[in-house]
């Protein structure tokens, strides 16, 4: 059989009613590391499609769902497909396909890959957009479900980003919420992140005549003081403590091990509180580097809490806990910028994402969805 007579893969079929502890499972045991999200993609539009009550558009991999129901009230419901590439440690649990400590499908806890960044809250979102018509109910709000590829890898990439430019009318609404892993706590907005280059110019010469150059390296060494001294600031926004950093995470200079470097470069990250913007971020970056030459690499504003709109009020009472500050940057930047409140709240714990254990317990995507359903329908 040629190439262009084979057969398409057959699109995986999702059961949206099953428990969704084990719809989790079922969305881990697609490979979806990104770049590689269609079959996850074309499987979630074929369950959505099924759902009369929602209609559907895709682009490229990414798909929205959206109730018509002319409520006052429009929610949006968001999560990302892609998984970070998988473990390269032999014998890891963290990868696909998943699997139950326990030995027991939907009992105790799951291993794989995006267990809890983030196919716990995507098969939240599914198991909503299948229940909430059920026995005839009607929700007391509209909802859009957003489902994207690309978020882990370079912004430019988003399938978020593309859904903002190709369908912002369909990404319209009140109130926000991200899938993200939280713990099941809602964590408003998110810090802004900004990266620099530092640089320092040295003249090159031979080491052993070390007095006929000038060493670029032991130029930056003010450059590595001033930040190791630097305090990090807390910055109340809307009721919210958001921590900042600024840290040297690389430094990069000299050509070999017998040339005096001519040229060195610090980069430099700073996690910035969502009360300034990136330009005023780089100001303060410029400000504590008066002296040196500084060049920002990269840029993504964060996005304010918005704990006061009353759908998001009315949301963190229906949880429970007390809110928290999102330190990490995260995808409510994007609806924030577009003037929607928005907040994480999704099953698991953020500190085991990306590791070669990552997991979530089944009980945690349970009640995350349950704090959903109860919320949608009050």
């Amino acid at each position: 059989m040629t190439a262009e007579t084979a057969p398409e893969p057959a699109v995986s079929a999702l059961d949206l009613r099953q428990d969704v502890a084990l719809l989790t499972a079922a969305l881990m045991d697609i490979n979806s590391v990104s770049g590689n999200e269609t079959q996850l993609a074309d499987a979630v539009e074929a369950a959505l499609l099924e759902i009369p009550q929602l209609s559907v558009v895709r682009d490229g991999d990414a798909i929205i769902a959206r109730t018509e129901l002319g409520r006052s009230e429009r929610v949006i419901l968001a999560g990302h497909l892609d998984t970070v590439p998988l473990p390269l440690t032999e014998g890891s649990r963290g990868t696909v396909p998943s699997s139950w400590e326990s030995g027991v499908a939907g009992e105790g806890i799951l291993y794989g890959r995006g267990a809890t960044d983030m196919k716990g809250g995507v098969a939240v979102q599914l198991a909503l957009a299948a229940g909430m018509f059920d026995g005839g109910a009607q929700p007391k709000r509209d909802v859009t479900f957003v489902f994207y590829d690309h978020e882990e890898v370079e912004a430019v990439k988003s399938g978020l980003g593309r859904l903002v430019r190709n369908h912002g009318d369909l990404l319209q609404g009140d109130f926000a919420i991200l899938l993200e892993p939280t713990d099941g706590t809602v964590e408003g907005g998110c810090n802004g992140t900004s990266r620099f280059e530092a640089s320092t110019a040295g003249e090159a010469a031979h080491s052993a005549r070390a007095w006929m150059g000038s060493n670029a390296i032991h130029a930056a060494a003010p450059i590595l003081a001033r930040l190791a001294a630097y305090e990090p600031r807390t910055i109340n926004v809307d009721g919210l403590d958001y921590r900042e950093s600024l840290n040297a995470v690389k430094i990069n200079g000299g050509t070999a091990g017998n040339v005096i470097p001519d040229r060195c470069v610090v980069e430099i990250n700073y996690r910035f509180a969502p009360d300034k913007t990136p330009d005023q971020a780089e100001a303060h970056v410029r400000e504590l580097l008066e002296g040196f030459d500084v060049v920002r690499t990269d840029a993504a504003a964060g996005a304010r809490p918005g704990l006061q709109h009353p759908a998001a009020a009315s949301f963190v009472a229906a949880v429970g806990a007390e809110p928290k500050p999102k330190y990490g940057w995260t995808d409510v930047a994007r609806f924030s910028e577009m003037g929607i409140p928005a907040v994480n709240f999704g099953p698991g714990d953020a500190l085991l994402a990306h590791k070669d254990n990552e997991h979530v317990h089944a009980d945690a995507i349970r009640k995350c969805l349950a704090a959903l359903q109860s919320w949608l329908a009050a």
